[in-house]
């Protein structure tokens, strides 16, 4: 019997003292010489406990923990040969693939620094990040090789790292052989993970993450999940892309803990999700607008998952609605950021909560709000809210200006407007960055999307403020639509702003569209809009 089912027991209700309980005692089994041990060796864990079982479950190929284990050396010794050592950037520029997790623990297995890399990035933005992190390999599919050469030809690089392919990978290895020593062994407050933000306010910025920042984070979250009835050897479905640390959270570290098997969606795609979903997951990670594609699939095969998740952006009372009249289910809302490893808070009583209720913050992170003066606010009022913890970042990468913007005695202002209720719940107010003051009241965007897509025939909304002279600020609406008629259903929308807002938050403009522009991780890009 592992260890995480000889605890099950004390998380039948999901009170918090019980998850605080289970989080330590969990914790604990992961501590080597009183220390926490190395993120990278939850892979020799699980191949140690769990060797036989299925870890990866990809369209083309089944592999079990041992086999990841034996794959991981082998291409961490190649990787060793073309130079790469402790502290050494290694990029992973893959989709979701069984190559994507050999690659990544092969970096680990050297005490390298893992950085994956978002594979819908502009050519100057993945130009940037190349020579950002000055890594010493990339390792990326073949259909990617073009790509990278293209950077040089194009002048956006002058040189690239060595280029490595699955070609370098010996499917034929079937037994680990002796344990890799790093040529340097990390501490756990060492840099081990550098994940590059989707650079929505400017170039991204490499958020630094610790061993400790890592490994904690999976311990914080799980807990919260055996709360709803997760066991040991779940089945995780994973088509968020592995580049996003909230599929890293969920689909690496935690699959590794628990022994569960991931199975594999190379990207978001109607055919492979229903192809993954024939191979039975028992949970289901998204974001919202996958779960509205699901709504909009309407007879998807969901009846072995016992767990949906939502993270990476809000949850609209339109998708939670919609996927619960379609399919009878409800959606747990999280709530995130890379920064924070990245799971802040997880809602388990979505269905019964508003959206914007992210619940109780995991063990281990302390919260305060704060006013524009960093002040703390008072009981019930909205704040800017500020989080401490083991997870918290180091910081960003090569950049101590931005790093200190944020991060200050070892609190991290997400820049997230939230208020917190008297169980300790967190409600997401908006953005800070995103917040509309008009003629000193303040416009929360989140809320009037909310209303928004009421609306039949709209199934994305984005409201961002716009400067004028008289007013500070006025609200602008984005919406996508289904049919043509646009003055029509510009007409519907006012009518239901009128009904459900304060006449200073109905938008002034509501602008129809045949979609949205978003980012890799199913958010609407804000930052185009306002252009």
């Amino acid at each position: 019997m592992s260890f995480l089912h000889q605890v099950q027991s004390l998380i039948g209700n999901g009170s918090l003292d019980q998850e605080q309980k289970l989080f330590e005692q969990i914790k604990a089994s992961c501590m080597i010489n009183g220390e926490l041990m190395f993120v990278g060796d939850l892979l020799l864990q699980a191949y140690q406990k769990y060797p036989d079982k299925v870890a990866l479950h990809a369209p083309d190929r089944m592999i079990t923990f041992f086999q990841l284990y034996a794959l991981a050396q082998q291409v961490a010794k190649v990787f060793r040969q073309h130079g790469v050592k402790a502290r050494n950037r290694v990029i992973i520029y893959y989709e979701n693939s069984i190559e994507f997790y050999i690659g990544y623990y092969a970096a680990w297995m050297l005490h390298a620094v893992a950085t994956p890399v978002n594979t819908y990035l502009h050519a100057k933005e993945l130009a940037h990040v190349i020579k950002d992190s000055d890594s010493k390999v990339i390792f990326t599919q073949p259909s990617f090789v073009a790509v990278l050469e293209g950077l040089v030809t194009d002048g956006f690089i002058s040189a690239l790292p060595h280029i490595l392919t699955h070609d370098v990978i010996d499917w034929s290895v079937t037994r680990p052989s002796e344990v890799i020593v790093p040529d340097e062994r990390l501490t756990p407050d060492d840099l081990a993970l550098l994940l590059y933000t989707s650079g929505t306010t400017g170039v991204p910025k490499g958020v630094m993450l610790s061993s400790r920042n890592a490994l904690t984070n999976a311990l914080q979250a799980y807990p919260r999940f055996r709360s709803v009835g997760l066991v040991d050897g779940e089945r995780f479905f994973c088509v968020l892309p592995l580049f996003h640390a909230f599929a890293q959270v969920a689909c690496i570290w935690i699959a590794a803990l628990t022994g569960s098997t991931v199975i594999i969606v190379p990207r978001i795609d109607r055919k492979l999700i229903l192809e993954g979903l024939q191979k039975q997951p028992t949970v289901f990670f998204g974001f919202p607008a996958l779960y509205g594609l699901l709504c909009l699939m309407k007879t998807a095969p969901l009846d072995t998952i016992k767990l949906f998740v939502s993270g990476a952006d809000a949850l609209p009372d339109k998708i939670r609605s919609g996927f619960a009249m379609i399919y009878g289910r409800r959606i747990c809302s999280g709530y995130g950021l890379t920064e924070a490893s990245p799971v802040v808070a997880i809602n388990t009583d979505n269905e019964e909560r508003p959206t914007n209720e992210v619940g109780n913050p995991v063990c281990g992170i302390d919260l305060q709000l704060r006013d524009d003066n960093g002040v703390v606010v008072k009981k019930g009022e909205v704040g800017t809210l500020w989080i401490k913890g083991d997870n918290i970042m180091l910081g960003y990468y090569r950049s101590q200006e931005a790093t200190a913007q944020i991060l200050v005695d070892g609190w991290l202002n997400t820049g997230d407007l939230v208020s917190v209720d008297e169980l300790g719940r967190i409600a997401i107010r908006g953005r800070s960055k995103d917040l509309i003051i008009h003629k000193g009241f303040n416009i929360y965007p989140q809320e009037i999307e909310n209303v928004l897509l009421k609306h039949p025939n709209v199934f994305k909304a984005a409201v961002v403020g716009k400067a004028e002279d008289i007013s500070g600020q006025i609200p602008v609406a984005y919406v996508a639509v289904r049919s043509a008629d646009h003055k029509m259903t510009e007409e519907g929308l006012r009518k239901l702003c009128n009904e459900y807002l304060a006449a200073y938050k109905v938008p002034r403009q509501i602008i129809c569209l045949d979609d949205l522009p978003m980012n890799a991780t199913g958010k609407v890009d804000k930052k185009q809009l306002r252009q």
